[in-house]
C-alpha cells in the first residue's frame, strides 16, 4: 500500500529544499501551503510542528520536522530510490556531511547574515569555527567525485546543493569554482527544476517576492 504523505511548506522558506527532495523521491504526496502569520502559528498547525515553522512532513501519521531530518527520513524510508548510500564508507560521508550542513553550515551562514564577527578566541568555542573554516570543509567534501558521496547522487546533495545555490545567488557564500560547478549540476536535475517551477508558480499566484538569501525555515 502506498504511504500517505502530507508535505507542509511555504514557497519562501527552506521548505523548497524538502520540496526538491519530494520530487527526487517521485512518490505521491499532497502539498499543504502554510502561510506566514496566523496560519503558521495556528493551533492546528502547531499540533504538527510546535515551533510553528516549515517544512514539516506527515508520513502515514508519523511527523517529521526540520529539513535535514525530512530528507534523511525519506532517503532511509525509501532506500530503493537510491537517495542514501548502501555501503558503510559512503554512508559515513552521507551522515557526516548532512549533519555538517545542519550544524556548522547553518550556524556560519546565520552568523554572517546577522553580521556577528568571530575572533580567534571565539572560533575555538563555536562549532563552525569561522565562515572560512566551514566553507573550506565544504570544498573538501566536494572533491571526491561528482557528488558528495562519490558518483551517487543522494539526499545530502539536495541539502548542501540548495545552500550553495542560494548562497551564491544572494552573496552569502563566496563563489568558488567548485561551488558553482556543484550548484549548476544540482540545478540541472529534472527534480530540482520541477520543484522550482512549483514554488515559483505559487509565489506568482500569491504575489509574493522571490525567496530571501536564507531560504529559511520560517
Amino acid at each position: 500500500m502506498t504511504a500517505k504523505i502530507d508535505f507542509y511548506t511555504n514557497a519562501m522558506s527552506r521548505g523548497r529544499i524538502a520540496h526538491w527532495m519530494m520530487e527526487e523521491l517521485d512518490e505521491p504526496y499532497e502539498t499543504h501551503w502554510v502561510e506566514y502569520g496566523e496560519h503558521m502559528k495556528s493551533a492546528e498547525y502547531l499540533r504538527i510542528n510546535p515551533m510553528g515553522k516549515v517544512p514539516a512532513l506527515v508520513h502515514d501519521g508519523a511527523i517529521v520536522t526540520e529539513g535535514p531530518a525530512i530528507l534523511t527520513f525519506l532517503a532511509a524510508t525509501y532506500p530503493e530510490k537510491g537517495l542514501i548510500p548502501s555501503t558503510p564508507a559512503a554512508l559515513a560521508d552521507f551522515y557526516r556531511w548532512m549533519f555538517f550542513g545542519a550544524g556548522p553550515v547553518e550556524q556560519a551562514l546565520a552568523a554572517k547574515s546577522m553580521k556577528w564577527e568571530t575572533t580567534p578566541e571565539s572560533s575555538m568555542m563555536l562549532g563552525y569555527g569561522s565562515i572560512q573554516d566551514t566553507l573550506n570543509a565544504v570544498e573538501a567534501a566536494l572533491g571526491n567525485g561528482s557528488w558528495i558521496c562519490g558518483d551517487q547522487f543522494t539526499a545530502v546533495d539536495v541539502y548542501l546543493g540548495s545552500h550553495l545555490s542560494w548562497g551564491i545567488q544572494f552573496g552569502t557564500i563566496e563563489e568558488r569554482p567548485i561551488f558553482r560547478e556543484f550548484a549548476d549540476r544540482c540545478m540541472q536535475r529534472e527534480a530540482w527544476q520541477r520543484a522550482n517551477q512549483i514554488n515559483e508558480k505559487r509565489i506568482a499566484e500569491t504575489r509574493q517576492q522571490p525567496p530571501d538569501d536564507s531560504g529559511g525555515d520560517s
